[in-house]
């Protein structure tokens, strides 16, 4: 028999009791009901309190027996305790947080919601799994609004208007692909399409982009072989089961633009999305007479996800582009010892000039990429996919360059000679990524994000070319004495002259290249203040080339390297929205691995100099040291990063012409018994060095102000060289000479100002330094182009919630620049459009 009176631990003992059902996953019902009587118990005890007047009650009860010990929780009730924790501190968090408007239903999953000129992730997350502003690692991302505001419709547009970055251009290999210099590095070969290499020799569009992220500095055990100053990697649109859209944009521009896109994603149910685009471009070039610049295109992607746990995706991209194509003006030059000249229509002659033949130059360049993905969630820590990627590229053109010119007295009297290019390139790709990444947490406390993985791939490319383009300007009478004349360089005259039917020669190079390549690397991060990174990979790298000599033999060559690559990065957190940062890291370029050339001198693998030859080199050593910052500011929404930074290339591969194969055995070249004629010489041996800081920005500023844009400032020697001079007489040595193709000073700045919920007005300057020519890298022939500032601006009007209108003005102030030259003394030279307008009307459901 007892007194009945409430425990002053009910609350307490209850509150345990609903912590144990919550840990042992009790439904809501059960656990609101358990609530309930605490909030019962609560009240009855205060209610007691209140009363404790009045008299005891006494009724006949059983003795109150004592609770029995809790028993310890198991593994997996403190985990799913800890887990309904977070989570409800999650849910706290987004409360607390001030609301955010949704994002448009086609918003880039990477980018920042609140500010899409800020990108906060990179699509290979394994890779990369911080997110930017803590990666030891230079990465300048261009997102999908960047790209839209840049007006940006290739990938070309885009690398152009940001720093660090300068076009390069080929005689006849990569004539119309994508020659991209990244921190003073040939970085032709190292682009990517979703983390997977594209080894196709092509023009790039940006209808199925989602953005572009330049990975600077060596990154091999990232990225397989080459990448010295870094990689591209595209990111193309994926379908999205968030949200069904569906998306126009139609353009009309001064240049005679029209152009079309569609980009449509339909959920079919919460685990199915397809998504697809078009494309349609008929144009001219602003600024050039004659050239033609036409496009169309097609891209299905679709993503399925029976479960939480498995996600399929799949997509197929095909673009073609075609038109007439421009090598160019000639560069006006009064002598080879001179420095002096430029361009000539710095000199007086027509920038519209073209110097092809309308009835004969075409160009075709065109890619089918397909690709498939699955990625499975095995554990919460434990996720595999594998990507599954088949690709073709074809290059197919004939071309004039403008070359040679012979100056006149008076200089309106002078002649150049037309060199006509051409090629059919074919390339095949299959390859396959398989990676596992595993999230663990060690015994002193650093969370890793650990990935391994194995790569395939399988590269095949057939190269042809056309007979029977005698340049007509240099082989066919053309004045009245009957005799051959040049080409004038103010007045063109060949242009209409009657084509040709062409034929291919029959006789093509084909190169085979195979790597296996497998990589392990390991992010670790310790508590949010100190993050350690690094990562080896292991290439397999063969390459077998076939062609035929000037006499009709056949002759091969082929190599094989095992390449070892490392990387090592520490990032320190002295604040939650800042990092410091060291990271080495290193790279390789093997001998061929160039896909356009089809001779050493030109990165490629020279298939004619078979039998005794033994020219085969060792890998160029690539080395770089960074040193950084990062910080987000304006509520996080503003991402500065700072770097300085150092690489080196050793072993590099020189060319120099000789006469014989005599002179070229004390150079250590070894040639077949019999060689004659010309030869170009390949030595390895150089070295080169870049040192440089690279400043960027993006994000917002304010709520209505966006910026994007970068600063980077570089010195540039070679510090060792076997070869001679291009040019002797100027510059004996090639020693202590800056490198060609690279723009040492370039700035880029984007910005827009949201003026009313109605307008926003914005705009882009971009400056390059003077560029200078030369062989082989070294700026060794006195000839340049001239560094220049480009402005372009922009207004959007939003019409309603469905549709806007922009205006687009490119080269406001008509600029006449160049984007590069031929590494010659008597070089072409590729001059940039001119001032051009283009409405843009688009539409969003």
């Amino acid at each position: 028999m007892g007194q009945v009176v409430a425990p002053k631990s009910l609350r307490s003992v209850a509150a345990f009791d609903l912590a144990e059902e919550k840990s042992a996953g009790i439904s809501g019902k059960k656990v609101s009901a358990v609530a309930s009587l605490i909030a019962v118990a609560s009240v009855s005890s205060g209610a007691e309190a209140q009363q404790s007047n009045l008299p005891p009650v006494t009724v006949d009860a059983p003795v109150q027996r004592p609770r029995p010990t809790a028993s310890k929780p198991t593994p997996d009730q403190i985990r799913a305790r800890n887990a309904l924790r977070r989570a409800a501190q999650r849910q706290q968090a987004q409360q607390a947080a001030p609301a955010t408007p949704s994002g448009p239903a086609d918003a880039n999953p990477y980018a920042d919601p609140a500010a899409p000129y800020k990108v906060d992730h990179v699509q290979a997350g394994g890779k990369f799994p911080e997110k930017l502003v803590d990666t030891p690692k230079s990465i300048t991302v261009l997102s999908k609004e960047v790209l839209e505001d840049k007006n940006a419709t290739t990938l070309k547009q885009a690398i152009l208007s940001t720093a660090g970055v300068t076009l390069g251009s080929g005689e006849g290999g990569n004539a119309f692909g994508d020659r991209f210099f990244i921190r003073g590095f040939d970085a032709r070969n190292d682009i990517f399409i979703d983390g997977v290499r594209d080894s196709g020799v092509s023009v790039r569009e940006n209808f199925f982009t989602e953005q572009v992220e330049i990975l600077r500095g060596p990154g091999s055990t990232f990225s397989g072989r080459g990448v010295a100053g870094g990689a591209i990697n595209i990111v193309t649109k994926q379908a999205t089961t968030a949200k069904s859209f569906y998306n126009m944009d139609t353009t009309f521009g001064t240049d005679q633009t029209k152009r079309v896109t569609l980009d449509v994603n339909q959920v079919i149910d919460p685990t199915l999305a397809v998504r697809a685009g078009g494309l349609f471009q008929d144009a001219n070039v602003a600024g050039r007479d004659y050239v033609k610049d036409n496009r169309n295109g097609a891209f299905v992607a679709t993503t399925w996800k029976p479960t939480d746990t498995v996600k399929v995706t799949a997509n197929y991209i095909h673009t073609e582009l075609t038109g007439i194509p421009d090598f160019g003006v000639p560069y006006y030059r009064p002598s080879t010892t001179s420095t002096a000249g430029g361009p000539f229509p710095d000199f007086g002659s027509n920038r519209n000039n073209w110097y092809g033949q309308i009835n004969r130059d075409f160009y075709r360049t065109g890619q089918d990429i397909g690709t498939l993905n699955a990625e499975v969630q095995i554990t919460p820590d434990l996720s595999v996919s594998n990507k599954f990627r088949a690709s073709r590229s074809t290059q197919n053109y004939v071309g004039t360059l403008p070359e040679s010119p012979v100056v006149a007295t008076p200089l309106s009297a002078s002649t150049l000679t037309m060199n006509p290019q051409s090629r059919l390139q074919i390339t095949d790709v299959l390859a396959n990524q398989t990676e596992a990444t595993y999230k663990f947490q060690d015994g002193v406390g650093f969370k890793h994000t650990a990935l391994a993985g194995i790569e395939v791939d399988r590269e095949r490319s057939s190269i042809d070319k056309y007979l029977g383009l005698t340049s007509e300007g240099n082989g066919i009478p053309t004045s009245p004495s009957g005799s051959p004349t040049g080409v004038s360089v103010f007045v063109p005259q060949d242009t209409f002259l009657p084509g040709k039917a062409l034929a291919l020669a029959g006789l093509p190079t084909k190169i085979g290249i195979d790597t296996v390549s497998g990589y392990v690397m390991d992010s670790a991060n310790y508590r949010d203040l100190l993050i350690l990174n690094g990562g080896f990979r292991y290439d397999d790298y063969s390459i077998k080339s076939t062609g035929y000599a000037a006499n009709g033999a056949l002759g091969q060559q082929s190599a094989e390297f095992l390449i070892p690559n490392f990387n090592l990065g520490l990032t320190l957190k002295p604040a939650p929205n800042g990092s410091v940062y060291v990271a080495y890291a290193t790279s390789a370029n093997p001998v061929g691995a160039e896909f356009d050339g089809t001779s050493t001198a030109y990165g490629g693998l020279n298939p004619t100099l078979a039998g005794g030859n033994t020219q085969i080199f060792g890998p160029e050593k690539n080395k770089a040291i960074e040193l950084g910052t990062k910080w987000e500011l304006f509520d996080r929404h503003l991402l500065l990063t700072a770097a300085l930074f150092q690489t080196t290339k050793e072993n590099a591969r020189e060319a120099q012409n000789v006469g014989s194969a005599a002179a070229a055995a004390p150079l250590g070249c070894v040639y077949p018994t019999g060689t004659t004629g010309n030869i170009s010489c390949i030595t390895a041996g150089a070295a080169y060095r870049i040192r440089g800081i690279d400043l960027g920005v993006g994000g917002k500023i304010t709520d209505k102000w966006s910026v994007f844009g970068g600063l980077v400032l570089m010195q540039s020697e070679v510090t060792q060289s076997l070869a001679p001079s291009a040019n002797k007489a100027l510059y004996p040595t090639n020693v202590g000479r800056p490198l060609a193709n690279v723009a040492h000073e370039s700035f880029s700045l984007l910005t827009k100002y949201q003026l009313t919920d109605v307008w926003e007005l914005g705009g882009q300057a971009v400056y390059r330094s003077k560029i200078y020519g030369g062989t082989l890298l070294a700026a060794n022939q006195g000839t340049s182009i001239p560094s220049y500032w480009r402005f372009d601006m922009f207004a959007e009007a939003k019409i309603n919630k469905n549709w806007q209108v922009k205006l687009f003005v490119n080269n406001i102030f008509d600029k006449r620049y160049y984007d590069a030259l031929y590494q010659s003394a008597a070089p072409f030279v590729l001059e940039a459009p001119g001032r051009a307008a283009y409405v843009v009307l688009s539409a969003r459901y």
